[in-house]
């Protein structure tokens, strides 16, 4: 049985689409909700960012709030990828918020360096999990992207032995 069964993001820049992309590179199942319209901050226009991920679902608004809820709400835990230097982010504290507020388990990661504290945290959740991956988006912290690869890459591959 594979620990991870889903891996769910909304798409945004930076940590949900390094999530995203990561898991399709590594053969897992990719799904989530996206705001109406497929919103995200470099893909305005609709289809928006289900240009790149028909995957995705589209929430009945086009408020990020209510994509971030709602992956953390139909997800079985959270992981929040908040690289060290990044902006505080409005929507990685939401995320945590729902987190406590739903009673679903959460772990944060602030460096590569915590990758088997992430590991130990996976291991002590249930087998076929869907699990939701957060945090700032690009534009919030420029190197969100690289360091959710980074770190994703080296859960998942521990995994795979």
């Amino acid at each position: 049985m594979k620990k991870i069964k889903r891996i769910m993001s909304g798409g945004q820049s930076g940590v949900d689409r390094a999530a995203l992309d990561v898991a399709r590179e590594k053969g897992i199942e990719i799904c989530g909700w996206c705001p109406k319209g497929g919103w995200a901050e470099d893909y305005t226009d609709p289809p928006g960012i289900k240009t790149l991920y028909p995957e995705l679902q589209e929430t009945p608004l086009v408020n990020v709030e209510q994509r971030t809820v709602w992956n953390v709400r139909d997800s079985d835990a959270t992981l929040i990828i908040n690289p060290q230097k990044s902006n505080i982010s409005r929507g990685t504290e939401l995320t945590e918020l729902a987190a406590k507020t739903f009673k679903k388990p959460y772990f944060e990661v602030r460096d590569n360096k915590k990758v088997d504290d992430v590991i130990e945290w996976l291991q002590s959740l249930d087998d076929s999990l869907v699990l939701n991956i957060g945090g700032p988006r690009e534009s919030e912290c420029k190197t969100a992207y690289k360091k959710t690869s980074e770190v994703l890459s080296s859960v998942l591959e521990a995994f795979d032995k």
